[in-house]
């Protein structure tokens, strides 16, 4: 399974293009994927066909093969990665590979801005735990000892190097501080009693500085499971009182079956209209054909 070559020189001759103010935006989202991701995958993405896909970290534990799968995608991506794409490796060396194998795909720390279709992409720190601030060894080994200012400063500058005509997104492996303490809430801490806020210290600062001087309809990340550890579900959308969007799209395991017995792939999916307001938001499972089995709607909210 794959791209054809037509598709690839399709989306190859599409890369200078501008998308058109009325035209809607499709993003395709994967969550956590904890070595998740296959040929079928690559396959679905073919059938579905998005204006572009966003990737929130966690591909494996530091080996190379999805960042290679990934970069062979002739669709718009965007990645950040996670915590757990440094493979217990101190040195770096591991996290520092899979960033060469998906080059500028990676907007860690960095504007990514897709064209077509047209979103700017700004990525968070990569390769976060969550828990406030603070940067593991290996981060430390490719990025240098980076403060927490520094951090707020390098994602504030991404956003406003962006092109104001388009739409703001940003793309975090963990997300922000802020969000709510218990351990249902988007960034709360489920594996650990007592539950508390484990989002990013840097990552919410910068949201309120760039709020100043753009808007920001969302935020998209990882990290924090969707089935908690003792029982339940997890909270995964907000919509905070500036109308900024909070998507948590780490649903783990991705891969699963229903009671029908027909395998499901997990795609986190948001629309943007042409004005670039996010018009919906859900979590979505496939079929392997790219039937859709289910959706969970997150936004509009269902009317009563």
């Amino acid at each position: 399974m794959g791209w054809s070559p037509a598709e690839r020189s399709m989306a190859s001759s599409l890369k200078g293009e501008k998308s058109s103010p009325n035209k809607r935006v499709e993003l395709a989202i994967a969550g956590d994927l904890h070595d998740q991701w296959d040929g079928r995958d690559e396959e679905l993405l073919r059938k579905l066909a998005p204006d572009g896909f966003l990737v929130v970290g966690d591909l494996s534990n530091g080996h190379p093969r999805i960042p290679r799968a990934l970069a062979r995608l002739p669709l718009p991506v965007a990645c950040v990665l996670g915590n757990h794409d440094c493979g217990h490796d101190s040195t770096g060396e591991r996290l520092r590979r899979q960033l060469q194998l998906l080059g500028d795909r990676h907007c860690g720390w960095g504007l990514r801005e897709l064209r077509p279709p047209g979103v700017a992409v700004v990525g968070a720190r990569p390769a976060t735990a969550g828990g406030g601030y603070q940067l593991s060894k290996a981060v430390r080994a490719v990025y240098g000892a980076v403060e927490l200012e520094e951090s707020v400063h390098r994602i504030h500058a991404a956003a406003i190097a962006a092109d104001p005509t388009l739409p703001l997104i940003l793309l975090a492996h963990c997300g922000p501080v802020g969000l709510g303490s218990h351990a249902k809430d988007p960034c709360g801490r489920d594996w650990k009693l007592p539950s508390c806020d484990w989002g990013d210290q840097d990552l919410a600062m910068a949201i309120e500085r760039i709020r100043r001087e753009r808007a920001l309809p969302l935020v998209v990340f990882g990290h924090m499971h969707h089935q908690l550890r003792r029982g339940g579900e997890r909270i995964t959308f907000a919509r905070d009182s500036r109308g900024t969007m909070y998507l948590n799209a780490a649903c783990a395991p991705r891969h699963g079956v229903d009671p029908q017995g027909r395998c499901l792939r997990h795609l986190s999916w948001v629309r943007l209209c042409g004005s670039g307001t996010v018009e919906q938001v859900s979590h979505r499972w496939y079929g392997l054909d790219g039937t859709l089995l289910y959706e969970q709607l997150l936004w509009p909210p269902s009317r009563p």
